[in-house]
């Protein structure tokens, strides 16, 4: 059976997550549905990452096998064609055929996620449920310099959800990166793999920073007390994006 790469984005406000939800819609169920409209197949698709209700994607990947080598353009057209008729705020930017053995989740050796903050006085209007909104001038000169003690390999336990369900905590932080342009603050974070929450706590630990609640050595402090109470506020889902994953 040949095996396509989907390359997918998507707008998680009106969703509860990528994974399957038993009385929730769901990203994955979504295309499941409509790749069944339009090849009669009942598929499981596997992404590079599982985000969480709320949570948005330029950049997500997810793989299918079906019993007929079409066409990827037809295969992308056909997906859209049924995902627009539902009313599903989800587009498949490419599909490609690919070895058997790629798999979107366990062949990735990188995922990349932007947090956007948008900190001005006046709430977001265009971009409502886009980005998170943060009244309070924050001093992202602070909370890039602060990032720099996340980088490199840690044990997060402190920036995980408790319900997380990895083996272990430890994880290498690639690239924390703060930025502003404008009213505009942004978070780029870069590794092999995310623990659950990991981007949104670090976050908002980072946003106890910019507004000078907590200094460096406070972020530096929580995350060595390796103590899910050590961390700041969790940021909400809405400024999260998954930007890009990395295969070899």
């Amino acid at each position: 059976m040949p095996r396509f790469r989907l390359d997918i984005e998507y707008d998680g406000s009106l969703f509860a997550g990528w994974q399957h939800q038993a009385d929730q819609p769901s990203v994955q169920q979504a295309i499941e549905q409509a790749i069944e409209n339009f090849s009669g197949e009942a598929v499981r698709l596997r992404a590079a990452g599982r985000t969480d209700a709320g949570v948005h994607a330029t950049a997500q990947v997810a793989h299918a096998d079906l019993a007929k080598a079409w066409a990827g353009d037809k295969v992308r057209d056909a997906i859209n064609a049924h995902l627009q008729a539902a009313g599903a705020h989800i587009a498949i930017l490419k599909a490609t055929i690919v070895p058997d053995d790629f798999d979107a989740r366990f062949s990735a050796t990188g995922r990349h996620y932007l947090y956007r903050i948008l900190n001005r006085r006046a709430p977001a209007a265009l971009e409502k449920g886009k980005v998170w909104w943060v009244p309070k001038r924050l001093d992202a000169g602070a909370m890039h310099e602060a990032a720099k003690v996340l980088l490199g390999r840690h044990d997060f336990t402190t920036f995980r959800s408790t319900q997380c369900q990895a083996n272990s905590p430890v994880r290498t932080l690639e690239r924390l990166d703060v930025s502003r342009e404008g009213d505009m603050i942004e978070v780029r974070a870069s590794a092999r793999s995310f623990l659950h929450n990991q981007v949104r706590s670090m976050v908002g630990s980072l946003k106890r920073v910019g507004d000078g609640g907590w200094t460096a050595d406070n972020l530096k402090a929580a995350l060595e007390a390796q103590d899910r109470a050590a961390c700041g506020q969790v940021a909400p889902p809405d400024g999260l994006f998954l930007i890009g994953v990395d295969y070899v």
